[in-house]
């Protein structure tokens, strides 16, 4: 049996950017062949900073599941749900909490951030307990391997930490998961700030969109910060913002930064950009097309989220089942 993979993306926004597809999203799709993989929606967490209104997040919902499933994934390879259709994540997440410590909960990194910044009273419950809840996320499906970027190495050191802390105190009863970090995973920066990760967060002109017209695309991309020299290299560290364009144009194209760099050999930056822009452009176009067509099918939509929700839940409420009866909770009587 293949092993088994857990992601998820949250529903923050009207569009998944570049940078979500690149790196990440993509490496999803590529991971639906070898592995047992499961995708998720996580709703919940989406409201643990300045929650949306109702139907924004409904919307938003509908809206990146739609993504998703136009960027490759496909209900036959992959469980594809809705965090909060499957109400074995909080059920999970009360007993890690009851198993985590509150210094350790406070030294995450966002908790810690935003305390900093304006203090520890202005923050909810919700955002010092997300990442134990995103713990539950993953243990719940009995995960081997969580595609994850760098900075999420902390939330993944903490469910390893939590998972062992239960099996040794209960019983074997989790799967502990391991970092998937693939080397071709894309990082995609910021085109007016290449020092900075291309985020939803930050000013949309340096921020590009799936669902961008072309015309927006193809501006956004040719206005990209580079340097004052005209010499095409891929070398992050000395030409961060024309090795994020030309990082963009490998990806997209299945070549190597360092052949994309000798292909515009002397062509000067206008020529890459404007490759960078026709890349993106030629698979956004499609992209939001197939997005459009499933938002305007709702009833389809929902049925693929239901059967997803399905599948995850028969793995879940197991899980569930098998630590509440671990821990020692009076198993209800049916009937």
């Amino acid at each position: 049996m293949n092993q088994r993979v857990l992601s998820g993306i949250q529903p923050t926004g009207d569009s998944m950017q570049l940078g979500n597809y690149l790196g990440a999203v993509k490496n999803w799709v590529a991971m639906q062949d070898g592995y047992d993989a499961y995708y998720c929606v996580v709703d919940l967490h989406a409201i643990t900073l300045d929650p949306p209104e109702p139907e924004a997040l409904r919307q938003r919902t509908r809206i990146v599941a739609a993504q998703l499933l136009a960027a490759g994934l496909d209900p036959d390879r992959c469980a594809l749900f809705v965090q909060s259709h499957v109400p074995e994540h909080p059920q999970l997440s009360w007993v890690l909490e009851c198993l985590t410590g509150f210094g350790e909960a406070s030294r995450m990194t966002q908790f810690k951030d935003k305390s900093a910044r304006s203090g520890a009273d202005r923050q909810s419950v919700g955002l010092f307990t997300y990442p134990i809840l995103q713990a539950a996320d993953i243990l719940l499906y009995q995960a081997h391997q969580v595609p994850i970027g760098e900075d999420q190495r902390q939330h993944l050191e903490l469910t390893r930490n939590l998972a062992q802390r239960f099996n040794a105190k209960y019983g074997q009863t989790f799967v502990i998961p391991d970092a998937y970090i693939p080397t071709a995973a894309a990082k995609v920066l910021d085109l007016q700030d290449p020092t900075a990760k291309m985020s939803k967060s930050r000013p949309d002109n340096g921020t590009v969109y799936l669902s961008d017209d072309p015309a927006a695309i193809t501006r956004k991309i040719k206005r990209a910060v580079t340097d004052t020299e005209n010499e095409i290299r891929y070398d992050p560290e000395a030409k961060p913002g024309l090795s994020n364009l030309i990082g963009i144009l490998a990806s997209l194209t299945g070549a190597e930064p360092a052949a994309v760099a000798k292909e515009f050999d002397g062509q000067g930056y206008g020529g890459l950009k404007a490759a960078v822009a026709d890349a993106v452009v030629a698979f956004a176009e499609p992209f939001t097309e197939r997005t459009r067509e499933l938002l305007d099918d709702p009833a389809e939509l929902d049925r693929i989220l239901a059967r997803g929700a399905d599948k995850a839940r028969s793995v879940a409420s197991a899980t569930v089942a098998a630590a509440y009866r671990n821990v020692g909770f009076l198993a209800p009587v049916v009937g």
